[in-house]
């Protein structure tokens, strides 16, 4: 019997492979599932407002859930990253598949509010291991060329979940009244989720990962099978520019060597940042529309049209990170939050406080999918993406928990503009932090990360 192969090269392979079907497999089968996820988080909101009207919850069970929702995507995002690194991005995104898909479907059975909370709980160990696992998993696959507008991609399919909840709430809820139509809307989320979980069991397994624990026989055979896969649809394939060997697999304490520990901070800060101004601004409008005067249905009307600018923005960070680059794409979108959210406080006509309120989600969705999609996997190597990508997420998840009390602090004091100013000033901290800190992955190999040495740039992707 043959000894292990001393070096499958799976980066450089992967990297030189033009874009095909089998990218564009990966990319549905992982990108629908991510879609459920989403659909899942988003629909809370509907849940909540159906399960407090007809008595089913209070209000203060309603606060426990999304507290308990944040708390199981916070250790969801903690575990699935050293679970992820152990045992296979397969494995991991299969995983948090079906404990989401399983407990979505048995929350629609639950018959106390209660019993609700606890499988809300489990739910979100799920939701927040799914987002860690498919775009980390994503990365691995891809070519560096165009790496950023197909992760990117993920999370423009994430944010579309938001638009398409609340449309099927408002076709489903009042057809079936409120006391079926949230327990219909798990349903939905959760059989979603495990149609996809099947559709997803013929998903290989990441070579570059395979290797970088040493189990080389099977990248070797994976990578064998891709290229034929390939090959059979483009014809010959170039040879690959190979990179130099790895290191030794790594424990969690490398995070913390002098190349590795700059970018965790990197991570950890935009993240904070990211879901401060998601949980901190963007959920909270219609409330800071009613402290306004405004009614609840113009508040609603409002948080709609201005929340169109997620979907605008997520597109426009996938589509300038392989141009633009990370870094600048990130500070200019920083920039522009600041600039736009230092006059949103100051506007009083409906029109025009409409049109500054898109233009301020734009550019917080253009950080949210490169930060949470395709920057920080890419920071950092192979053998420890997932459990740095876990706890840069796992401090973000952990701000959600406290942004609401600081939310409602300020706004008592100081008004919207409170608010604002605490957004603004965590804006200027992660720009220093990007700037100062942060690389940049552009047009870079996944092997190349480990160092700050710069590479060559790679031709153009199809």
């Amino acid at each position: 019997m043959s000894g292990p192969l001393l070096a499958v090269n799976a980066g450089a392979r992967l990297d030189r492979l033009p874009i095909s079907s089998f990218h564009r497999r990966i990319l549905t089968l992982i990108g629908i599932g991510m879609f459920f996820d989403g659909f899942d988080v988003y629909v809370a909101a509907t849940v909540l407002g159906a399960t407090l009207k007809t008595g089913f919850s209070t209000l203060n069970q309603n606060a426990l859930f999304v507290s308990v929702t944040f708390l199981g995507m916070m250790l969801g995002s903690f575990f699935t990253g050293f679970l992820g690194d152990r045992y296979g991005r397969r494995f991991t995104y299969q995983a948090n598949l079906v404990i989401f898909g399983l407990a979505s479907v048995a929350a629609a059975f639950a018959p106390s509010m209660l019993i609700l909370i606890v499988l809300r709980g489990i739910m979100g160990l799920g939701l927040g291991a799914e987002l860690v696992a498919g775009f980390s998993t994503m990365t691995e696959f891809v070519p560096p060329q165009a790496r950023g507008k197909w992760v990117g991609t993920l999370s423009v399919l994430v944010v579309t979940s938001l638009p398409f909840s609340a449309l099927a709430s408002t076709l489903i809820v009042p057809q079936l009244g409120a006391r079926l139509g949230w327990r219909t809307m798990f349903v939905l989320a959760g059989l979603g989720g495990l149609v996809v979980w099947y559709m997803r069991k013929g998903l290989v397994e990441s070579p570059r990962w395979l290797e970088s624990i040493g189990r080389t026989e099977e990248a070797e055979a994976i990578m064998k099978s891709i290229e034929e896969e390939v090959a059979r649809e483009h014809g010959a394939l170039s040879q690959p520019i190979l990179s130099k060997p790895g290191p030794p697999t790594r424990t969690a304490a490398a995070l913390l060597n002098p190349v590795l520990l700059p970018r965790m901070i990197v991570g950890i800060v935009t993240l904070i940042v990211a879901n401060t101004l998601i949980y901190g601004f963007v959920t909270w409008l219609p409330t800071f529309f009613v402290h306004q005067g405004r009614s609840i249905a113009r508040s609603f009307l409002y948080s709609f049209i201005m929340s169109a600018g997620a979907p605008v923005g997520s597109v426009i960070g996938m589509l300038t990170a392989d141009s633009w680059g990370r870094k600048p794409s990130i500070i200019g979108a920083s920039a522009m939050t600041i600039l736009v959210g230092g006059i949103y406080p100051f506007i009083q006509n409906p029109v025009l406080l409409l049109a500054t309120g898109f233009l301020l989600v734009v550019p917080i969705y253009v950080q949210v999918t490169l930060l949470f999609a395709i920057y920080i996997p890419e920071l950092f190597p192979t053998d420890v993406r997932m459990r740095a990508a876990g706890i840069c997420n796992t401090f973000g998840r952990g701000a959600t928990i406290v942004t609401p009390f600081m939310v409602v602090a300020l706004l008592r004091s100081y008004g919207i503009g409170g608010v604002i100013s605490l957004m603004i000033g965590l804006l200027i901290v992660q720009i220093l932090v990007v700037f100062f800190f942060g690389v940049e992955p552009k047009n870079r190999r996944l092997e190349e990360m480990d160092s700050e040495s710069s590479v060559s740039p790679l031709p153009s992707a199809v």
